[in-house]
């Protein structure tokens, strides 16, 4: 059956359907028999105020409308489960088990109101399944070397990866994807960073949250690099500003540091939040920037949202208090990581002087922070444009766009243009620009 894509991020946190009832399969104690594995199956269906029960339903009808032999799906769940769960040695054999499993299902979600979705994920089916078939090759090898190297593995070499093959031609390709990466995480197959960043791109265009690809995902990190531009938004000090904007009343300033400093983009080698972090902050430490100009940034990108002038917190006691949670973080997740500052990007000082010069009319009049607590928008953009000079270019543009994102002045098309080709000359990621100024733009 045709599969009715769904944006699944608004309804689960992570796996569903069949996949998810593999990964409880596999991981409860003792030996699960049929009674167990269809309690467990209920247990998936019930998840999302039983919305689970849908993706579970079009799964197994998905096998069970296929031409798969029953030993093609024997071998994937037996894969799936690391040899747990055998649906052959069920009463009714492995498709018997599929029906029960089926029993009380929905064959596919109710058409929503209009309007109340997000738009449907539309990867067309044949791309899917030849994506999926490319990343099922691409691990063979390190998948059966998996396998044999396993004392639970049950199945002959290449017949767990033919039979995935299997399921995503004749099957499904969003349910072949699903459990080709539960055999991986159970198996424990190293998964290098071009296949995970292809996984995540699938990933995205199915809808999917992504912890289904990267919980428990076996990923070969490259080392951390504060050069390299993974994180899809923004990061470092200037996406720090943003942490602090606003209601964050539940942690203290230090703890929020933290959880900056701890929040990777899923494209990262874990600890690059950090690594990136502190390189801003070393960056203004050692600059000839006076504490009151790092003040006047730190108030003023986070829109006066830790007004560390009112605390008596010097701009540089701020900034080392950052540094000593990035270090702190670094030796937790990356200790055999070696601090190294990135090369200045002097080649575009001329160009981001000139987006801070065209955008003062912007932002010299404006107050930013409560009325009668004002940082003048002179006073920031003149901060700014000193990080440019004296500090570093890319610094200071990632600053501009914050004020831009604090202050928001309306902008034209051509102004957000210009903002987005400079960007990508940084090699920001795809939402950066975005998600700060796209809402800005008045059109027309």
């Amino acid at each position: 059956m045709a599969r009715q894509r769904e944006q699944y991020g608004r309804f689960y946190e992570g796996d569903f359907g069949l996949s998810a009832l593999a990964g409880k399969l596999s991981t409860t104690s003792g030996a699960p028999d049929e009674a167990r594995s269809l309690r467990l199956a209920s247990e998936v269906a019930a998840v999302c105020e039983g919305e689970g029960a849908v993706e579970l339903g079009v799964d197994v009808r998905c096998l069970l409308d296929s031409a798969l032999p029953d030993g093609v799906i024997r071998a994937v769940w037996l894969a799936a489960t690391q040899g747990r769960f055998d649906p052959a040695e069920c009463e009714s054999g492995v498709r018997g088990w599929l029906r029960r499993l089926a029993e009380g299902r929905p064959e596919r979600r109710s058409e929503p109101a209009a309007g109340h979705w997000l738009a449907r994920p539309s990867m067309p089916e044949e791309e899917l399944r030849e994506a999926v078939v490319a990343e099922i090759r691409a691990s063979a090898g390190t998948l059966e070397r998996a396998l044999v190297e396993n004392d639970r593995a049950v199945l002959p070499p290449g017949a767990v990866a033919g039979s995935l093959e299997a399921v995503a031609r004749e099957g499904d390709g969003d349910l072949a994807l699903r459990l080709f990466l539960r055999v991986l995480k159970v198996y424990g197959v190293p998964v290098g960073k071009e296949q995970y960043d292809r996984l995540m791109a699938l990933d995205a265009a199915l809808g999917w949250p992504g912890p289904v690809v990267y919980d428990g995902l076996n990923v070969l990190w490259p080392p951390i690099d504060t050069a390299r531009r993974d994180a899809s938004g923004d990061f470092g000090f200037s996406a720090l500003t943003s942490w602090f904007e606003g209601g964050w009343q539940e942690s203290t300033a230090r703890e929020r540091v933290r959880q900056a400093a701890a929040a990777d983009d899923s494209a990262q080698t874990p600890g690059s939040a950090a690594a990136v972090l502190l390189a801003d902050a070393r960056r203004l430490l050692d600059s000839p920037l006076p504490a009151e100009t790092i003040t006047v940034l730190w108030l003023s990108a986070s829109g006066r949202g830790y007004n560390i002038d009112h605390l008596g917190i010097d701009g540089r006691d701020w900034l080392r208090v950052i540094e000593d949670v990035c270090e702190k973080h670094l030796r937790d997740v990356a200790p055999h990581y070696r601090h190294a500052q990135p090369p200045v990007r002097t080649d575009l000082r001329d160009a981001v002087l000139r987006a801070v010069r065209e955008a003062a009319p912007l932002l010299t009049d404006a107050g930013i922070g409560p009325r009668w607590d004002v940082i003048p928008g002179e006073s920031a953009i003149g901060a700014v444009g000193e990080v440019v000079t004296v500090v570093d270019p890319d610094l200071g543009f990632r600053l501009l766009l914050r004020l831009l994102n604090v202050v928001s002045p309306p902008l034209t098309e051509e102004q957000y243009c210009h903002y987005q080709a400079l960007g990508r000359r940084f090699g920001y990621g795809e939402h950066h620009v975005t998600e700060g100024l796209e809402h800005l733009v008045r059109h027309g």
